[in-house]
C-alpha cells in the first residue's frame, strides 16, 4: 500500500506549522485509531458473513460435522483471518515515520498471525476427532494420538516460523540447522515416537479399542479403555479409579484383552474342586441303588451296571473283592453328574467347550475342573452364575460321600 496515504494528516498538520516530531506522533495516534477501528468492524463484519454461511450450510448438511466445527469455534477464529491480513498491509503506512516501531508491529502481528493459524488447525482437528468418534467406523480407533502427531508437528513448524520471524532468517535455515540437531530431537521426542509408531501398530493389528475391556498386571490396570493418546492410553478401573499406561508397552509388554470373550457366546467358567483323595472308593450294588435316586445320574447308573455286571460275569470275574474286574466309582460317577447338572444348566451355552476332567493330583487332593462357558457375559452375572453352580456342587458332594480338601480344624482334630 502507498506509504503517502498515511501522511495526508502530517503534511496537514506540518502546512499548519506544527513541529515535525509531534505531527508525526499524532499521525500514528490517528492511523492507529482508524485502522483498529476498521479492522474490528471488519472482524465483525466477516463474522456475520461466515456465521451465515454456516447456519446455511448446517441446514442443507446431512451429517453433523459442521456443528462440530460451530461447537469448537472454528468459523469465529477464521472470521480474524481477513482483518488480520488487513492489518499487516496497513502497519507499513501507520508506522511510516517509525521504522523500528513499524518493524516491531509487523513481527508482532505476523507472530499473532502464525498462533491464529496454529489455533485453527487444533480446533479444526479436534472437531474432526469428535465428528469421527460418533461414526461406528472408527469410534474405537486412537484418532486423537494421530491429531496429537500432527499437532506436535506443526507447533514445531509454527516455533520455527516465529523464530524465523524475529531474527529475520528463512525458515528453511532453521530446518537445515534442526536436522543437524536431529539426534537432540529424537532424544527430545523420544516418548511421543514411540507413541505414534505403537499407535499405528496398536490400530493396524487391532490390538486395542476404545471400550476394550484389558487386564495389564504391571501397571496395576483392570477395566475399560477410555481414551488412546499419543503418549497413554487411559484406563478405567472397575474400582472406578483411572491408570494410565505408555502407548509403547502395548506392543512392548504382555496384556490381556478380552474384546474376544465379549464378541463370542459365552464366558468362560475354569475352576476346580480339590477332592480328598481318601474319600474315593469303589461303589457297592447298594451304594449303586441308591445313588439311582438322583434323577441326573439315574439313567446312566441303569445302563453303565448292566454293562460292568454283563462284562464281569462272561469273564468269569470274582466279585468278592471290588477291585477286581470293571466297577464304578463315587468320583466317576459325580463327575457323570457334574456333567449332565451343566448340560441342563439353563445359564451354560451349550454350544461351545463344555468338560468335566480330573487334573493331576496334588498333595491337597485331586482337582476336579469344570470347564464351560457362561451364556450372559456381564461381570455380575457371571459371578452370580459360577456361585451358584459351585454353591450346588459343594452341597451335592456328601451325596457321593465325597469331601473336599480343605485345611485341618478343630473338626478334624476330634475324629482323631
Amino acid at each position: 500500500m502507498d506509504k503517502n496515504l498515511g501522511r495526508i494528516l502530517y503534511n496537514y498538520l506540518i502546512d499548519t506549522g506544527m513541529a515535525e516530531r509531534l505531527a508525526a506522533y499524532i499521525n500514528l495516534f490517528v492511523l492507529a485509531v482508524v485502522v483498529l477501528v476498521l479492522v474490528l468492524l471488519l472482524d465483525v463484519l466477516v463474522w456475520k458473513i461466515l456465521r451465515g454461511l454456516s447456519v446455511r450450510l448446517a441446514r442443507k448438511s446431512k451429517n453433523n460435522f459442521d456443528n462440530f466445527l460451530v461447537a469448537h469455534r472454528v468459523p469465529r477464529y477464521m472470521a480474524h483471518v481477513i482483518p488480520l491480513t488487513v492489518l499487516l498491509e496497513f502497519v507499513p503506512v501507520a508506522f511510516a515515520d517509525f521504522d523500528y516501531a513499524g518493524i516491531i508491529a509487523l513481527k508482532t502481528i505476523k507472530i499473532l498471525f502464525v498462533f491464529l493459524i496454529l489455533i485453527i488447525l487444533r480446533k479444526f482437528f479436534k472437531s474432526v476427532n469428535g465428528y469421527l468418534r460418533t461414526r461406528p467406523k472408527f469410534k474405537d480407533k486412537p484418532i486423537n494420538s494421530y491429531v496429537q502427531v500432527f499437532m506436535i508437528f506443526a507447533w514445531i513448524v509454527g516455533t520455527l516460523t516465529i523464530f524465523a520471524i524475529v531474527t529475520d532468517t528463512t525458515v528453511w535455515k532453521f530446518f537445515t540447522a534442526l536436522g543437524a540437531a536431529s539426534a537432540v530431537v529424537l532424544l527430545i521426542f523420544k516418548d511421543s515416537i514411540l507413541g505414534f509408531v505403537a499407535s499405528i501398530q496398536v490400530t493396524i493389528n487391532d490390538m486395542v479399542r476404545i471400550g476394550d475391556w484389558i487386564t495389564f498386571e504391571k501397571y496395576g490396570a483392570d477395566g475399560d479403555v477410555v481414551e488412546i493418546s499419543l503418549a497413554t492410553v487411559k484406563v478405567q478401573n472397575f474400582d472406578m479409579t483411572t491408570t494410565t499406561i505408555p502407548t509403547y508397552a502395548l506392543i512392548s509388554d504382555s496384556f490381556k484383552n478380552w474384546r474376544s470373550m465379549q464378541v463370542s457366546g459365552g464366558r468362560r467358567i475354569k475352576r476346580s474342586l480339590v477332592i480328598r483323595q481318601n474319600s474315593i472308593r469303589f461303589l457297592t450294588d447298594e451304594d449303586i441303588e441308591g445313588l439311582k435316586k438322583i434323577l441326573l445320574v439315574e439313567a446312566y447308573l441303569t445302563n453303565r451296571s448292566e454293562q460292568i455286571n454283563s462284562y464281569n460275569e462272561s469273564n468269569h470275574i470274582n466279585k468278592e473283592l471290588l477291585v477286581n474286574g470293571r466297577n464304578l466309582t463315587n468320583l466317576g460317577v459325580f463327575r457323570k453328574y457334574v456333567t449332565s447338572y451343566l448340560e441342563n444348566h439353563s445359564a451354560i451355552n451349550k454350544k461351545m467347550t463344555l468338560m468335566v476332567r480330573q487334573l493331576q493330583p496334588t498333595s491337597q487332593g485331586i482337582p476336579l475342573e469344570i470347564y464351560a462357558f457362561s451364556s450372559d457375559k456381564r461381570w455380575e452375572n457371571y459371578e452370580y452364575v459360577m456361585a451358584d453352580i459351585f454353591d450346588h456342587l459343594l452341597a451335592a458332594l456328601p451325596y457321593f460321600s465325597l469331601e473336599v480338601f480343605e485345611l485341618p480344624v478343630s473338626l478334624d482334630s476330634m475324629h482323631k
